[in-house]
């Protein structure tokens, strides 16, 4: 064996050894489920629920007319340019934002428009199927101080190659906002489909509504004032509608560049720790060796055993030892083509992204697909 050969054995076991580390450590730090449960107050409060939208769809509506079953009071208002059928229960804002962020601009206008004080504002996106858990899970920690409280999305059903990979990206593997809560780093993953604001983000929403990932920056700015941000102990449940993969590429390749934009020294973890196994398991077939291939399949192992830890915490159990393959190899595919794509498209107009996740009109005519939804 010549030097390059064994220099590259070497390398190859270091960071298929640092990868099965940082499976470890999640698997370690996932041994009590995450959030934990705040105590229930002795009554609960009177909740306002805004739904921002711009164009429903079937399984959305759907998801607007199920009952919630909170005990406290709850006012549901949908936030959009136009009226939906909606049910006797669900109330209308019309808000057509010029903001370039149209789900932060809509929450901004709604927070302005409407009588908050007094009541608990949770934000939930339409693709969510709220209940009286995922209410709870995100109203109890505000009242016992956390500034901004969020669930993580657990994806309930899914269709061919491509949902499935969806799936086990958000509930499988290390992208899933479980495992990226416990091992956040300063300010905390945050994911904006089901959110609860203080006072505080309530006040610093609208300053973000020009920002791609409003809830990361809001994550941010509360981590520098010292506000802690928290989990619910309650996923948010999204039914899953069928899934192409192209629809696929653009939604994750946005949120690649969302990361690159917002979080700039944790992009280049995503091939090394976050999705290794294609370009491990690859390097370990060219290279043969029985040492580097020891080490790729003890972490291929903790893998396994992440991803069925992590679908029983979700209680999305269906391909958790197994659909993380396709979920590594979708986000690898969206970080490489994140490298290339400079905007993103929001409502039929392009955008640059600029340092921050500020977004600057773009006439260059490049950008995502309107199907790639924050």
């Amino acid at each position: 064996m010549n030097g390059f050969e064994q220099a590259f054995g070497h390398g190859l076991t270091a960071w298929a050894l640092l990868a099965l580390g940082f499976s470890a450590v999640t698997l370690w730090r996932l041994r009590r489920a995450p959030g934990g449960t705040a105590p229930a107050p002795a009554e609960w409060p009177e909740v306002l629920l805004l739904r921002p939208m711009d164009a429903p769809t079937p399984r959305e509506l759907a998801n607007l007319a199920a009952e919630v079953d909170y005990p406290g009071r709850l006012e549901q208002v949908v936030v959009s340019p136009y009226r939906p059928r909606l049910p006797s229960t669900v109330a209308w804002l019309p808000s057509d934002p010029m903001r370039r962020n149209r789900k932060a601009g809509h929450l901004a206008y709604a927070l302005s428009a409407l009588e908050v004080k007094g009541r608990v504002v949770l934000s939930v996106d339409a693709d969510v199927a709220v209940d009286g858990a995922l209410v709870k899970g995100l109203v109890a920690p505000l009242l016992h101080g956390a500034a901004l409280s969020t669930a993580a999305p657990a994806v309930e059903g899914a269709a061919g190659l491509a949902g499935r990979a969806v799936r086990s990206l958000l509930c499988h593997g290390h992208h899933s906002f479980l495992a990226l809560h416990v091992m956040s780093a300063g300010a905390q993953a945050v994911c904006g489909k089901a959110l609860g604001l203080s006072a505080e983000a309530q006040r610093l929403l609208p300053d973000l509504a020009d920002h791609i990932g409003e809830d990361l920056e809001l994550s941010k700015a509360l981590h520098a004032r010292g506000q802690s941000v928290a989990l619910s102990p309650a996923c948010a449940r999204v039914p899953s509608a069928p899934t192409r993969a192209s629809a696929a590429l653009d939604r994750f390749t946005r949120w690649m560049q969302v990361l690159r934009a917002h979080r700039p020294g944790l992009f280049p973890t995503v091939p090394l720790l976050f999705a290794p196994a294609w370009p491990l398991g690859f390097c370990a077939l060219v290279h043969g060796g029985a040492v580097p291939a020891a080490a790729v399949l003890s972490f291929l192992a903790a893998r396994v055993l992440l991803g069925l830890r992590l679908g029983a915490l979700h209680g999305v159990r269906a391909g958790a030892a197994t659909d993380w393959v396709m979920a590594e190899a979708l986000l690898l595919s969206c970080w490489v083509l994140s490298l290339f794509r400079k905007t993103v498209t929001w409502r039929g107009r392009a955008y640059a992204v600029l340092p921050g996740g500020r977004m600057v009109p773009d006439l260059s005519g490049e950008g995502l697909s309107e199907e790639a939804r924050p």
